[in-house]
């Protein structure tokens, strides 16, 4: 089954930390180009942090320097580190991967930063 699946999500207060995971099943993840998106209530969904099958990322400049992306083809994995977190960090998080024509989605895990 083809599928991508986040962990990570939970509540944190501001300046503290998360790590977010992707897992991939069914598909040769390291080959796809990978995102990570948000979307906060009443926002669109904007992209926060995105990695090619050779390694380039790219960060929004929202959270350049506090966020890092990162690729575990081992483990089929990619994960993001968030550090320095602030309140309008919350939203739910979904990682996408890209391959072509071909278009995955993960089902997305609440990140709330409040104290």
């Amino acid at each position: 089954q083809v599928q991508l699946a986040e962990s990570g999500g939970g509540s944190v207060q501001p300046g503290g930390s998360l790590r977010l995971s992707c897992a991939a099943s069914g598909i040769i993840f390291r080959v796809y180009a990978v995102g990570w998106y948000r979307q906060a209530p009443g926002k669109q969904r904007e992209l926060v942090a995105a990695i090619t099958s050779a390694g380039s990322t790219n960060y929004a400049d929202s959270v350049k320097g506090r966020f890092t992306i990162s690729r575990d083809n081992a483990k089929n994995t990619v994960d993001l580190q968030m550090n320095s977190l602030k309140r309008e960090d919350t939203a739910v998080y979904s990682c996408n991967a890209v391959l072509g024509p071909r278009t995955l989605w993960g089902q997305g895990t609440q990140v709330t930063v409040s104290s």
